[in-house]
């Protein structure tokens, strides 16, 4: 039952042909880099279950068992010959291994550097000396948000200049799509043709089993940290869920090949629900349905990106000492509090595109399963002082603000 739920994506054909993959054909061999993680593996078994080979490569297998059919094989990306021999006699990579999108993770700018780019270059020279004809790479928003408004843009927005980004992880994944989509056109050893590449950049993925940023929401939902929200109530952002992201990248490995003419060759598309939405919002039946009330309290994004700030600066400081969980980074209050969404017209259009509507009912669900859910309880005196703890920070950055506001 575990290893029929793992790979049971309700619909995915409808999200987007991928019925089509590998009719009339020998099956084909793809690898997922970093397809322990919770996408790679949700697109594995897209994969699979449409006829592919499919090889997870990854410093860690999944949490869920493995089908029949599906091999994994442990490497990093940050070696080279580990990629080399990952990518041999392979039709398409989908590189969507990467490090440092959130929490302190973010603070790691060695690891982000080595990961991010040297692992996407190691990628690159690979798929070129392997003949592997297909690149998928998994980018993100950021690679053209940092903090600005952008109402429905779209794919002709500029890069954001690097020195702009607020965290090393953004401007890594920019670095390392531009140098996909540079290798577009690259001739493959021994003359079998051409690189096609292209970059896939999604909204924040959701989903149930997702283990990066819904079990941090739900710790602060539960621990009682989550006591306010914060920015305009009317600013929108996206999300997109795992399963109509998995469906988006095997509609690009399509568009890559000779029968749909190359049409994705060099290009990036935004991926989405389609569904602009406030991210307070959005997770509210997340906070509710786990039984907890939403909080009344919103405090001005400038306040929070202050205490963000100092929070990141307080981890330069001790972080190697104790490498604690910032409650915010500075890029997660800009992600989730500035309005920024996309069109899907280019997706849509070209690929094919057409995302599933899903709600947060099964993610709900799936915390319940495991135990969450708010139980009735008087509050310890541990309880107690957390809530002054959190209190007195919480002035002491009002205080320390005011002064910065008005200069």
């Amino acid at each position: 039952m575990r290893r029929l739920r793992a790979c049971v994506l309700r619909g995915l054909g409808k999200a987007g042909g991928m019925e089509q993959l590998n009719q009339g054909k020998t099956k084909e061999m793809v690898l997922i880099t970093g397809g322990g993680g919770y996408f790679g593996f949700r697109l594995a078994c897209a994969l699979h279950e449409a006829g592919a080979l499919v090889t997870l490569f990854d410093v860690q297998p999944p949490s869920e068992a493995i089908p029949d059919g599906m091999a994994f094989l442990r490497g990093d990306v940050r070696e080279y010959l580990e990629v080399e021999g990952a990518t041999r006699g392979v039709g398409c990579v989908f590189h969507t291994a990467s490090y440092g999108m959130s929490g302190r993770e973010q603070l790691d700018r060695a690891l982000i550097e080595e990961v991010n780019m040297r692992g996407t270059e190691h990628v690159i020279r690979a798929c070129v000396g392997n003949a592997v004809p297909r690149l998928v790479y998994t980018s993100t928003f950021n690679v053209v948000f940092g903090g600005q408004v952008i109402e429905n843009g779209d794919e002709s927005l500029p890069y954001l200049p690097l020195h702009l980004h607020p965290d090393h992880y953004s401007r890594t994944k920019s670095l390392a799509e531009m140098a996909v989509l540079r290798a577009n056109g690259t001739a493959l050893r021994g003359g079998a043709g051409l690189l096609r590449t292209c970059a896939l950049r999604p909204a924040g993925i959701y989903g149930p089993g997702e283990r990066r940023h819904l079990p941090r929401i739900v710790r602060y939902i539960e621990s009682g940290i989550f006591r306010f929200v914060y920015g305009d109530a009317g600013s929108l952002v996206e999300f997109v869920h795992v399963d109509n992201l998995a469906a988006a990248h095997v509609l690009a490995a399509e568009a890559l090949t000779a029968a749909k003419r190359h049409r994705a060759a060099g290009q990036a598309y935004f991926i989405s629900d389609g569904r602009p939405v406030n991210n307070f919002e959005f997770f509210r039946p997340l906070v509710e349905g786990l039984g907890y009330p939403f909080p009344r309290l919103r405090l001005p994004v400038s306040l929070v990106y202050f205490f963000a700030f100092l929070t990141e600066m307080v981890h330069f400081l001790v972080g190697r000492l104790y490498n604690f969980q910032p409650l915010l980074t500075r890029t997660e209050v800009y992600k989730t509090g500035v309005t920024h969404y996309f069109s899907m017209a280019k997706a849509e259009e070209e690929l094919g595109y057409k995302p599933r509507r899903y709600s947060l009912d099964d993610v709900v669900q799936w915390f319940k399963d495991k135990g969450h859910g708010r139980k009735p309880r008087s509050p310890s005196f541990k309880q107690l002082l957390r809530d002054v703890f959190l209190m007195a920070m919480l002035v002491a950055v009002i205080f320390s603000y005011i002064p910065v506001v008005g200069t």
